[in-house]
C-alpha cells in the first residue's frame, strides 16, 4: 500500500490561472461570483501546504490596551485616559463606560517579560505601537526623557533577540492636550502637529526600524471618535465631522510618508504605510444589486482610506455620488500628494472592526461574514495587486476564559489557512502575518469581557505573570513548520480490503407495502364494457383464495433490483417491533407483515446479498415499541426486557433461515436513555445473545451482536491535559457506558461511576448509576460476536466554559467547532480521520475484535453540488478505514454506507426520490465503483484474487424447514418407481407364459 498522489492544489489552480494580475478600482465587485463559482468541495477542504520562503510571522499590541503607567515616566494624559475615566453613569441613564487601562497588562513596566514571550515565539517580528502622550505629554514639544529611554530599551531588547520592529505611531491614543487645544482631528492643524511628531520618532528611533505605520484603522478614529461619538474623544459631531476628520487624517499620513521619503528612507532604508482596518460583507442573495451592494460596502470603509493612498488621491465613486456635500474634496494637488503614498497594504482584519464597530448602515442591507481570503482577493484585485502585510488578526474569547482558547485557536487556523490558500491557489501578494496580541490587554470598547492575547495575563495579580494559553503552542508550531506542511497520516493512500469484505448500504426502515396483487384478490369483478368500462365487484361472489408469493410484493422487487444495480454485498435494516406484534406479545402476530420480511430476506439471498436485521431501532414515536410497552415505562420497567426476549424468540424461529447476520439493538440514543434504561437495555441484549447462541446458532449459523452509535471525540486544545480528561470522560459516556459491560468487563466504565459519584456529592444532581449482580454480568460480558458501530461524524471538546449555549454543566463540557472543518448542510463536520481514530480506540479498549461500521453518512439539500459533499465523504472515510484496517491492524470486516434512499431517510439517500421515481445519485456510483475494485488500488497495488463465492440457495429453505414433507414425497417417489417396475416385470412374465 502506497500514498496516493494529492492532486488538489493542481486541480484547484487550473481554472484561476485566467486572473488578471492587475487589478483597478471597480473589479473587485467580480469576487462574489468567482468564489461561487470555485469547485465545492475541493476548495474548501484544508490546504496542506507551506508559505514562501522569507515569510514574516508575528505577533502586536498597542500601547494603550497592554503598556499600563498611565501616570508613570512624565506621561501625559490620552484621550483614552480621559474617555475611562469618566464620571460613573447614574443608574438607568445609559451603560457605563469600560473600564479603562491604568495598569492593564503593565508592559510599561514588564518589558523584559514581554520580550521573553516574543522569544518562546519564535515571531520574525513585533508590531507595536508608540504612545504619542508618552514621548510628548502635551502633544508637542519638549520631548519626554523617560518615554524615549522605555522605547530604546524595547527596541534594544528587540535586536538582541532578533526581531524585527514594526512600529505604529499612532494607535487611537490622541494626546488629550491636542484635542483641547484644537479639537483633535477635527481641527486641519493636526496633519502638521502629527507630521512633527513622526519627524521625532523617525529621527530617534529609524535606525533600528524597517516597517512604520503612521496609524491604525483610521476609519474607527474618524467615525466613531468624532462622528457617533462611540470612542474617544467621544465627539458626537454626526456624520459630516466624521468625514472632515477622516480627510485631515488621510492628509496626516501623506505628510509623514512624504516626510519619510524626502528625508528618511535613504539614510534609513525603511518602510511606511498606514493600517487600514475592513469587514468582510456577502451578498443575501447572488444578484448582479446585491454584489454592487457589497462593492459599496467596501468602499465606504476600506475603500474610504485605501483608494486615495493606493490609486488616485480621490475618495471612491460611490462615496463621492452618495454623499454629496458632506464629504469634503481634495484639491488635484492634494490628491497627487496622497497617491501612493504607501510601500505596502498594511491590512487589519478581525475582532475590532467585524461585527463589532461597523456602521450598520455601512452593509447596505448585506450580510457580514469572516472570510479574510475574498478581502485579500477583493484588495488585490481593486489595488492593483500590492504587497499585502496582515499586520492585525485574530477573534477572541470570553474574559473567563483561561489558558485553553480553543475557539482563538480555531478562528486562528481559519486565518492562516485563508492566507495560505490566498496566496497558492489566488495568488495574493501576501508577505506578512501578525496574530494579535502578543498578551490579552484592555480591549477598547469590550473593556476586559474579552481576551485576545497569545499569553494569559490575570489583572487581578500584583506581578501580572504572562502564562502561556494553548494557542501559544499552536502559533509556536505553525511558525516551525512555516504552514501547515503535508504529513504521511493526511494523504490518502491505496490499496484494497480483504477478499470477503461486508460491502453494505443502509436503510433504517424498508418500504413496506403488503398491498395485495390483484392475483391473491378472493373477489370476482365484472367489466362494465357499455357504460363506465371498469371493473365492477360483484358483492357476496368469492372463489377460492390462493396462497401468497413472494412475487405478489411488487415493492420487494423494486428495492431489491435498487440494491442490485449498487453491486452492496450486505443490506442492513431494521424490524419494527411495534407492528410485528402490536400487543408487545404473541397473542396478536401480523403475519402479513412477517411473511413481507421473509420474502425480502429471500429475495435479497436469491441476488447473493446478506440481510443484515436489526430486532429494534428507537425512533421518535414511541422510541418504535409496541404501545402497551411504551406505555407503561418502556425501558424503564424490567418487564420490556422479558417482552424483547419473546419478540427475538419469534424473529429467530420466523426469520432465522433467511438471516445469519443480526442486530439486536441498533443505534440506541444515549442522549435519551436514563441510566436505568440503558441497564434493561443491556439485559435484553445479553438476554436475547444467549438464546440465540443456546437455542438457533447451531442450527441457524448466524451471528449476533449489538449496534452502538460512536461518534469520535477529540480534545479541543491538542496540548491540553485537561480537555484530554473531558474527551476521554465523553467517550467512557457516549459509547463505554453500553460497550464496556459487553465488550469489557461486565460492568460500566468505572470513569462513569466516579464522576458520578464526584457530581452527586457536590451537586444537587442524584444520578444513579444501577448495579449489576455478579449473574448479570457474567450474563453481559461476552455477548456479541463482533463490534459493529455507526459512525457520522467527530465533535471537539474542551474544558474551558465559552459559549453557554453549547455547555453541558452535567458533564461540564464545552462543545468546540473548528470552523476550517467542512461542514454538511445540517452543520456535521465532516472529519475523516476521526473514523480511524475510534477504530484504533475500539481496538486499544477491547482487544482485536471483528468490526464493522454499519453506518456512515452526510445529509445533502438535495442539491447535485451538496451530493459532490457525500461523493467526498464516501472517499476519504472508506480511506481513513483503510488505513485503520492495513496499517493500525484492526481486524475491519465490513463498511455500510447511511442511506439507501431519501424516500425513507430524506438528504440521506443515495438515490433520490422524486415524484414516485428513484434516481441514482453521483454518490451511489462512486461507492459502486469502490466495492468492484474492493477499495482503491493503484499502480503498485497486487492484484487481489478472491475466490468466487457461492451463491446461496433461497429456494433450499423452503426444504430444510419442511424436512417431513420432503421425506413423504421421497417415500412416495420410490414406491411409485417400485410399483410400476414391479408391474412391468410381471406383465412380461405373463406375456411369455401365454406365448
Amino acid at each position: 500500500m502506497v500514498p496516493a498522489a494529492p492532486l488538489l492544489p493542481s486541480l484547484l489552480l487550473l481554472p484561476l490561472m485566467g486572473r488578471p494580475l492587475l487589478g483597478a478600482p471597480g473589479q473587485g465587485v467580480g469576487t462574489w461570483s468567482r468564489f461561487a463559482r470555485l469547485p465545492y468541495p475541493q476548495d474548501q477542504l484544508f490546504l496542506h501546504d507551506t508559505f514562501p520562503d522569507g515569510f514574516l510571522w508575528g505577533t502586536g499590541s498597542a500601547a494603550y490596551q497592554t503598556e499600563g503607567g498611565w501616570r508613570q515616566g512624565g506621561k501625559g494624559p490620552s484621550v483614552w485616559d480621559t474617555f475611562a475615566h469618566r464620571p460613573a453613569v447614574p443608574p438607568g441613564s445609559g451603560p457605563p463606560g469600560p473600564a479603562g487601562g491604568d495598569v492593564a497588562s503593565d508592559s510599561y513596566n514588564n518589558l523584559f517579560r514581554d520580550a521573553e514571550g516574543l522569544r518562546r515565539l519564535g515571531v520574525s517580528h513585533y508590531r507595536f505601537s508608540l504612545a504619542w502622550a508618552r514621548l510628548l505629554p502635551n502633544g508637542t514639544a519638549p520631548l519626554n526623557p523617560a518615554g524615549l529611554a522605555h522605547y530604546h530599551r524595547l527596541l534594544g531588547r528587540l535586536r538582541e533577540l532578533g526581531i524585527e520592529p514594526v512600529v505604529t505611531l499612532y494607535h487611537w491614543d490622541l494626546p488629550q492636550g491636542l484635542q483641547d487645544a484644537f479639537g483633535g482631528w477635527a481641527n486641519p492643524v493636526l496633519p502638521q502637529l502629527f507630521c512633527d511628531y513622526a519627524e521625532l520618532c523617525f529621527r530617534h528611533f529609524g535606525g533600528q526600524v524597517r516597517y512604520w505605520l503612521t496609524m491604525d484603522n483610521p476609519y474607527v478614529v474618524a467615525w466613531h471618535g468624532y462622528g457617533t461619538g462611540r470612542l474617544p474623544p467621544g465627539v458626537q459631531g454626526g456624520p459630516r465631522l466624521g468625514y472632515r476628520a477622516a480627510h485631515h487624517l488621510l492628509q496626516a499620513h501623506a505628510k509623514v510618508w512624504h516626510l519619510y521619503n524626502d528625508h528618511f528612507r535613504p539614510t534609513q532604508r525603511g518602510k511606511v504605510s498606514i493600517a487600514l482596518g475592513s469587514h468582510w460583507i456577502k451578498p443575501q442573495h447572488m444578484s448582479e444589486k446585491n454584489m454592487k451592494e457589497c462593492q459599496k460596502s467596501l468602499e465606504f470603509v476600506l475603500g474610504w482610506f485605501a483608494k486615495p493612498i493606493f490609486i488616485d488621491g480621490d475618495y471612491p465613486e460611490s462615496m463621492r455620488s452618495n454623499l454629496s456635500s458632506l464629504l469634503p474634496e481634495f484639491s488635484e494637488v492634494e490628491k497627487k500628494y496622497i497617491k501612493g503614498t504607501a510601500d505596502f497594504f498594511a491590512l487589519s482584519f478581525g475582532a475590532t472592526l467585524s461585527f463589532q464597530l461597523l456602521d450598520s448602515h455601512m452593509k447596505f442591507q448585506q450580510l457580514e461574514s469572516v472570510s479574510l481570503r475574498q478581502l485579500l482577493y477583493w484588495i488585490s484585485s481593486e489595488y492593483n495587486n500590492p504587497q499585502i502585510f496582515i499586520v492585525e488578526n485574530s477573534w477572541f474569547v470570553s474574559g473567563s476564559t483561561k489558558r485553553d482558547d480553543a475557539k482563538y485557536i480555531y478562528y486562528l487556523k481559519k486565518f492562516v489557512m485563508e492566507t495560505l490558500k490566498a496566496i497558492r491557489y489566488d495568488r495574493v501578494n501576501v508577505f506578512g502575518y501578525t496574530v494579535w496580541s502578543l498578551l490579552d490587554g484592555f480591549e477598547w470598547h469590550r473593556g476586559y469581557s474579552i481576551r485576545r492575547g497569545l499569553f494569559y495575563v490575570d489583572f487581578q495579580s500584583h506581578d501580572k505573570k504572562l502564562m502561556p494559553k494553548s494557542s501559544v503552542l499552536f502559533y509556536q508550531k505553525l511558525i516551525e513548520k512555516n504552514g501547515f506542511p503535508p504529513l504521511p497520516e493526511n494523504q490518502p493512500v491505496e490499496g484494497t480490503f480483504p477478499c470477503g469484505f461486508a460491502w453494505g448500504i443502509v436503510d433504517n426502515y424498508i418500504q413496506v407495502d403488503t398491498t395485495p396483487a390483484q392475483f391473491v384478490d378472493s373477489n370476482v369483478y365484472v367489466w362494465d364494457v357499455h357504460q363506465t368500462k371498469k371493473l365492477i365487484k360483484v358483492d357476496g361472489v368469492f372463489t377460492s383464495p390462493r396462497k401468497r408469493h413472494c412475487v405478489d410484493f411488487a415493492a420487494i422487487r423494486l428495492q431489491v433490483s435498487l440494491l442490485q444495480e449498487m453491486h452492496v454485498t450486505h443490506f442492513h435494516f431494521s424490524l419494527k417491533w411495534s407492528l410485528i406484534l402490536p400487543l408487545g406479545n404473541l397473542s396478536l402476530i401480523n403475519h402479513t407483515l412477517v411473511h413481507y420480511y421473509q420474502c425480502f430476506a429471500s429475495e435479497l439471498l436469491r441476488v447473493n446479498i446478506t440481510p443484515v436485521v436489526a430486532l429494534w431501532q428507537p425512533m421518535a414515536e414511541n422510541q418504535e415499541l409496541p404501545v402497551s410497552l411504551a406505555k407503561y415505562g418502556a425501558w424503564e420497567n424490567p418487564e420490556t426486557v422479558q417482552a424483547f426476549v419473546e419478540y427475538a424468540k419469534f424473529c429467530f424461529t420466523s426469520l432465522g433461515d433467511y438471516v445469519k447476520f443480526w442486530i439486536t439493538v441498533n443505534e440506541p440514543s444515549v442522549k435519551n436513555l436514563t441510566y436505568t434504561a440503558g441497564h434493561n437495555l443491556l439485559k435484553a441484549h445479553a438476554t436475547a445473545w444467549h438464546l440465540y447462541d443456546k437455542e438457533f446458532r447451531r442450527s441457524q449459523k448466524g451471528k449476533i451482536s449489538i449496534a452502538l452509535q460512536a461518534d469520535w471525540v477529540e480534545p479541543a486544545c491538542p496540548f491540553s491535559r485537561n480537555d484530554q480528561q473531558v474527551a476521554d470522560r465523553i467517550l467512557e459516556f457516549d459509547i463505554g457506558w453500553l460497550a464496556e459491560p459487553i465488550f469489557g468487563n461486565g460492568d460500566y466504565p468505572q470513569v462513569m461511576r466516579a464522576w458520578l459519584h464526584q457530581r452527586n456529592s457536590v451537586d444537587l444532581y442524584n444520578f444513579h448509576l444501577p448495579y449489576f449482580s455478579e449473574d448479570e454480568k457474567k450474563l453481559i460480558q461476552g455477548s456479541f460476536d463482533f463490534f459493529a458501530l455507526s459512525h457520522y461524524t467527530t465533535t471537539l471538546v474542551g474544558w474551558e466554559k465559552e459559549d453557554a449555549l453549547k455547555y453541558d454543566h452535567y458533564l461540564e463540557v464545552q462543545m468546540i467547532n473548528d470552523i476550517t472543518w467542512l461542514h454538511s448542510p445540517s452543520r456535521a463536520a465532516v472529519v475523516p480521520w476521526g473514523l480511524r481514530k475510534l477504530l484504533k480506540w475500539v481496538k486499544s479498549k477491547y482487544g482485536d475484535v471483528p468490526v464493522y461500521v454499519m453506518a456512515n453518512g452526510i445529509d445533502d439539500d438535495q442539491n447535485m453540488v451538496h451530493d459532490k459533499l457525500r461523493v467526498y465523504y464516501i472517499q476519504n472515510y472508506i480511506n481513513e478505514a483503510l488505513k485503520a484496517s492495513t496499517f493500525d491492524h484492526v481486524n475491519l470486516q465490513g463498511y455500510f454506507v447511511y442511506s439507501f434512499n431519501d424516500k425513507t431517510a430524506p438528504r440521506y439517500g443515495l438515490y433520490s426520490y422524486i415524484a414516485n421515481q428513484y434516481e441514482a445519485k453521483p454518490s451511489m456510483k462512486h461507492y459502486r465503483e469502490i466495492i468492484d475494485n474492493n477499495g482503491f488500488p493503484g499502480p503498485e497495488t497486487p492484484e487481489q484474487i478472491c475466490p468466487e463465492e457461492i451463491a446461496l440457495c433461497p429456494g433450499c429453505h423452503y426444504f430444510r424447514t419442511r424436512k417431513s414433507l420432503l421425506a413423504f414425497i421421497s417415500f412416495i417417489f420410490v414406491a411409485f418407481i417400485v410399483t410400476v417396475f414391479f408391474i412391468t416385470y410381471y406383465s412380461k412374465r405373463v406375456e411369455r407364459r401365454y406365448k
